[in-house]
């Protein structure tokens, strides 16, 4: 039993190596970020290309034409940059404007992944 207890506090003491990880890659270990070779382009989603109406509040900034989800967040994000809504100290918040306070809730600065959000409660 005393035994025992001795190879704990050596164990915890002696701790992990720094070397093991890369130890483990160089013999052949996994790696995630193999690269395709070929030139396959991936091919989008259909339910991200099927046109959606925006409503009247989302209308103001995208138009009011049926277009696909994809484009709706391209011309919010050229809006966004176009009148230089995005936060200065917190990039990742957008100050909404007179536009984007309605499609926002109201609220006057959310994050950019609140704003996917929101912005589906105005597409049908």
């Amino acid at each position: 039993m005393a035994a025992k207890k001795g190879g704990k506090k050596a164990a915890k003491k002696g701790g992990a190596k720094k070397g093991g990880a890369k130890k483990a890659a160089k013999k052949g270990g996994t790696k995630k970020a193999a690269k395709k070779k070929g030139g396959a382009k991936r091919t989008p989603n259909a339910a991200f290309m099927r046109p959606m109406q925006p409503d009247a509040a989302l209308s103001a900034v995208v138009g009011s034409n049926p277009i696909p989800r994809t484009e709706i967040t391209k011309k919010l994000w050229a809006y966004i940059k176009k009148n230089n809504l995005q936060d200065a100290k917190q990039r990742r918040n957008i100050n909404a404007d007179d536009k984007l306070k309605p499609v926002f809730g109201g609220k006057g600065q959310v994050s950019m992944f609140e704003m996917t959000k929101l912005v589906n409660k105005h597409i049908k």
